[in-house]
């Protein structure tokens, strides 16, 4: 699918995310993004200082890392450090744009969740990631993203797409969870992150004291 892109113009995804830890649901959404809509490459961009997040990130250093094992083996997948490098709040705009700098004639493609497209309109300078990039939202079977909710962008509807994905019920909370009662060690993750990134938790001990 290649969603209200000009002819010929190169085709970018941007997915990023704190990735505290990286997941199967999240190698699985690249890989989906990457087939559906035609990238010729998707960045994975580990977030920095998070405006909307209450609890404190694990280390820029260890979510890069973690991140960097996730997506090893996904061809077109070019794990991006700049918002970690970033000092200050982190904005999926300020990225945006440096990508557009970058990749002047690039048609951008945006994934969130359906959970981040319901608070949308709360982003910092929403209206501009619209005019920049086209949003792709992962929708997984049962969910309840519904045509309603678009409602609220009438006169922008085309630049909204859906990422079709399996039901996949994981998460980082419940992965971080696992890992504070010893399940890091004890294989408890082993079916809910790439090998790759259990053995980095387990032997970095991440998320022990939590």
């Amino acid at each position: 699918m290649n969603a209200a892109a000009p002819p010929g113009a190169k085709h970018i995804g941007v997915f990023g995310g704190a990735f505290d830890p990286p997941h199967n649901a999240h190698v699985a959404m690249a890989r989906a993004a990457l087939a559906q809509f035609g990238l010729d490459v998707l960045y994975i961009i580990p977030t920095g200082q998070a405006w909307h997040k209450a609890r404190g990130l694990t280390a820029p250093e260890h979510r890069l890392a973690m991140a960097r094992l996730a997506f090893e083996d996904v061809a077109r997948v070019v794990v991006d450090e700049r918002e970690l490098q970033r000092p200050g709040p982190t904005f999926t705009i300020d990225t945006l744009l440096a990508l557009q700098a970058e990749n002047p004639q690039a048609q951008l493609y945006l994934f969130i969740g359906a959970d981040q497209f319901a608070a949308f309109r709360q982003w910092h300078r929403w209206q501009e990631i619209l005019e920049i990039a086209i949003i792709c939202i992962a929708d997984r079977t049962q969910s309840t993203l519904a045509e309603a909710q678009f409602d609220a962008y009438a006169g922008d509807r085309g630049r909204f797409f859906t990422l079709q994905l399996p039901l996949m019920p994981v998460s980082a909370t419940q992965i971080r969870q696992l890992a504070a009662s010893g399940a890091a060690t004890s294989g408890g993750i082993a079916q809910l992150v790439p090998e790759p990134v259990a053995r980095y938790i387990s032997a970095h001990q991440l998320y022990s004291s939590r």
